[in-house]
């Protein structure tokens, strides 16, 4: 198998594309970022990643965040799940409850693809 056909998760290849405003992305890479900013393009996921990130401590338990959305908490946790398997989350359970964070390295890298050294 050559370099060029290794199946990256979405967070490598964001990790390794240059910046939009440098060089267009290829189809193989688009589809390999794509999961990552599917992932953030609903309204709910947005919030969560964005609640979680300003939370103390830069993490927030999956009680606390219940409360700040009209949803169940299935609901609430299936995001999370989404988020979490996107790679933009990680999640640690301590006794009954799971506290989430967001895993800031790969934010920083989606803000470096889309915005570049503009």
């Amino acid at each position: 198998m050559s370099k060029s056909e290794l199946t990256l998760s979405p967070v490598e290849t964001v990790a390794c594309c240059s910046p939009l405003v440098r060089e267009p992305l290829s189809a193989h890479r688009a589809e390999g970022v794509a999961p990552l900013l599917k992932a953030l393009a609903d309204p709910v996921r947005l919030r969560l990643v964005s609640i979680v990130a300003a939370s103390e401590g830069g993490e927030a338990c999956v009680c606390d965040l219940n409360d700040a959305f009209d949803l169940s908490q299935p609901t609430i946790s299936h995001h999370l799940k989404v988020l979490h398997d996107a790679g933009l989350l990680e999640r640690s359970k301590r006794g009954v409850w799971v506290y989430y964070a967001v895993r800031r390295e790969v934010l920083a890298d989606l803000a470096a693809l889309i915005g570049g050294d503009a």
